[in-house]
This record gives C-alpha cells, sequence and structure tokens, in this order.
C-alpha cells in the first residue's frame, strides 16, 4: 500500500464541527448481510503473512477493528493460479495451512460481533516476472500490454480465463465454508480483472474484448459462475476503480452511459455490493453533475454501494507535496450519504492508524484519534 505524506495538522477534533456523524452509525442489510453500522474497514495490501500465511498478529490486527465498523474487507488475497501473485508475505487464498489461518481470522472477529469478506485477487500484468510465490509462472493479462501500451508477459487464453475463472470460484467456496460473511472480487487499481474493463490494456477480438460490454465479460462470468455455487443470497462484493496505480487518470467509462454497460453485466450476473474506490470521495465523476462515483453507481444499479476516498485523514490518497484535505470535516460526507449517493463507506488509512477510530468518532472524541502517520503501515497495529 502507497500512501501520501501527512501531517499532523490540522487536528482530527475537526472531523465533527458541529456535524452528527449518527447516520453514519444506522444498521444495514442486504441480502443475508447484517451489519451494525455503515462503515467498512477497505482493504490495505499489509505483507505481513510468510509463505502467504496469515498469523496470529493479523488476526488480532483485524480482531482489533471488528467490534468498531459494521465490515472488514480484508487485505488482496491471491487466487489459486499461478500466475495471481508477486510476493511470498501476502496472503494467500488457498492451500490448508492459509486457510485455517484465515478460519482464526473469522472466528475471532466474529466474537467481536464484527463481519467480514475476503478480497480475492490477481495482479495480471502488474506482476514482477520471477517473483514468489510461484517464479516460474507467466504473467498473464487480457493482451499481453501494460498500462502505457508497452509488450509484457502473455495475453490469456482461453484455458488460462477458464482456469482463472474457476481459481475465483474456488476462493469464494472457501470463504463461504470457513465462516466468511461473503466475499470481494478486486475489480479496481489496474490488476487483472480491471485490465479487462479497461480499453487501454484490454485490446482483444473475442468476447472479453472490443466494447465497453464485452469488457465486462469476463468479471460478469466469475460472479454468474461464483453465484451458482454459493447460493441466491451469499453477498458478492465487485470493488471497481477508474484510476489505475499508475494511471491516475485513467478511465474505464467516460460517460453514464459507459459506466451503466459496465456495471449492467456485473449486476445480471449477481453482484450484490459495489464498491466504488476512489482517491477523493467528494469530487463529481462526470460533467455536469454534481453525482460522485458511488452516487453514478448507486444511481443506475440500485445496489448496496460503498463509497470510499481520504475520509478521516490530512492528506488525500497519493497526494501531490503538500496537498491537504480541503477539510477534514466529515459534513460533505454526511451530506452526501443523506442525498442517498451510497449505502456504507469505507475507511483506510484512518483506521490502520486507530483500531478505534469509528467508535471515537461516535462518542464525539474525535480530538482523541490517533492521526495517521506513513509508518504505520510498517507495523500491524
Amino acid at each position: 500500500m502507497t500512501s501520501a505524506n501527512t501531517t499532523t495538522e490540522p487536528g482530527m477534533g475537526t472531523l465533527l464541527e458541529g456535524a452528527d456523524p449518527a447516520p453514519l452509525f444506522t444498521p444495514f442489510t442486504a441480502g443475508e448481510l447484517s451489519l451494525s453500522n455503515r462503515l467498512v474497514m477497505a482493504p490495505m495490501t499489509r505483507a505481513f503473512s510468510p509463505n502467504g500465511v496469515p498469523g496470529l498478529d493479523v488476526r488480532d490486527y483485524y480482531a482489533r477493528r471488528a467490534s468498531h465498523l459494521g465490515l472488514i474487507v480484508t487485505e488482496g488475497t491471491y487466487v489459486d493460479h499461478p500466475s495471481a501473485g508477486s510476493s511470498d508475505r501476502i496472503p494467500t487464498f488457498y492451500g490448508d495451512e492459509a486457510l485455517a489461518g484465515w478460519k482464526s481470522v473469522v472466528d475471532a472477529v466474529h466474537a467481536e460481533g464484527g463481519r467480514i469478506f475476503p478480497q480475492l485477487w490477481h495482479l495480471g500484468v502488474t506482476r514482477s516476472e520471477g517473483a514468489a510465490p510461484h517464479p516460474d509462472a507467466p504473467v498473464i493479462s487480457p493482451s499481453g500490454l501494460r498500462a502505457n501500451g508497452t509488450p509484457k508477459g502473455d495475453a490469456a487464453t482461453t484455458k488460462d480465463i477458464d482456469d482463472i475463472i474457476a481459481a475465483f470460484v474456488q476462493g469464494a467456496l472457501d470463504a463461504q465454508r470457513i465462516g466468511f460473511d461473503g466475499i470481494e472480487l478486486h475489480g479496481a487499481h489496474g490488476y487483472l480483472l480491471d485490465q479487462f474493463l479497461w480499453e487501454a490494456t484490454n485490446r482483444r477480438g473475442d468476447r472479453f474484448g472490443g466494447s465497453t460490454g464485452n469488457r465486462a465479460q469476463l468479471a460478469a462470468e466469475i460472479v454468474a459462475a461464483i453465484r451458482s455455487e454459493v447460493g441466491p443470497e451469499y453477498p458478492i462484493d465487485f470493488r471497481f476503480s477508474q484510476w489505475k496505480g499508475n494511471a491516475y487518470d485513467a478511465r474505464i467509462a467516460s460517460t453514464p452511459s459507459e459506466l451503466e454497460q459496465i456495471l449492467t453485466p456485473l449486476v445480471d450476473a449477481g453482484v450484490s455490493i459495489l464498491h466504488a474506490s476512489t482517491r477523493r470521495y467528494w469530487l463529481p465523476e462526470f460533467e455536469d453533475s454534481t453525482r460522485t462515483l458511488a452516487g453514478w453507481t448507486k444511481h443506475l444499479t440500485g445496489l448496496p454501494t460503498i463509497a470510499l476516498g481520504s475520509v478521516g485523514v490530512s492528506a488525500p490518497f497519493l497526494a501531490g507535496e503538500d496537498e491537504q484535505q480541503p477539510s477534514l470535516s466529515i459534513a460533505p460526507l454526511l451530506e452526501l450519504f443523506e442525498q442517498g449517493e451510497f449505502d456504507m463507506v469505507a475507511l483506510g488509512r484512518s483506521v490502520l492508524a486507530d483500531p478505534e477510530f469509528t467508535e471515537k468518532l461516535r462518542t464525539g472524541r474525535a480530538d482523541e484519534i490517533r492521526q495517521y502517520q506513513k509508518n504505520d503501515e510498517a507495523t500491524l497495529y
């Protein structure tokens, strides 16, 4: 996880400034998912799982946050495909030892009254060649292209795609079996599923490429295959973004119509929740409208929607030099919530720094919140 530099000013007491956060602490139900509040821990890569196995420190890290958040989405976990990952310290979601570690995490979160999804992940072209956990595996992507259009690795064959779909399905089945409350598919930030969604990295001529709707086909087929195995009510969350890790101005959709063409196949396939990842939650997404990306997502699909984007931190995510939030106040967030733009809001760096961030917000103790600092990423506090 990379993040902007932070500052200790302004004080965290400015989060409230007279705003009442109570609406964010109302219960929420979607299918068989019942949450105590609308606040979600966003997935954040931590790389504290040697040989891909989450240990007791990972268990305790999530458990410390479980009673204060409606939902936890874990860090990205590699699905069971050799080309999925690029580190032996990032957790896997396959193998007896790793799944036993995740079962321990689930049990600890549930003991605190929390709910938890694993985020299932395949890196695609961003994988480092020769990297663990499978150094001999090829780099696989839609068209064998980096975001800048230069060649890297191999374009996925039909067999590759079938195997990748099967890996995501198995991950979802294992999540359901060991007690997770749902799953999240990582379709954002320039990784494999997002590479299929984006025309810059998807130049395919088969059913998985070409039109805007076709580029959503792989994600839709994964969702449909999972839905057929886990049943009609088990929550399937799909996280997507416009921006990529090395292309902040990238767009998978330039208009609301294009966004609808991407999201509709996912809805039809059985997605339960959509997680709209932005770097600045308050910004309008398209011209001639004040709606945010989360707002458009909710408007176009009607599905439960999670908003995300630098809530509760003094510098926007991946900000430029010395770029600060226009205001730390959550008043704009509450206004968007009351307008119906989203149902839940995800918090990243703020709950990384302080496991009790949301409880202190709820009880009017914002000035006691431990503010995020870059070195927080080096621990499992």
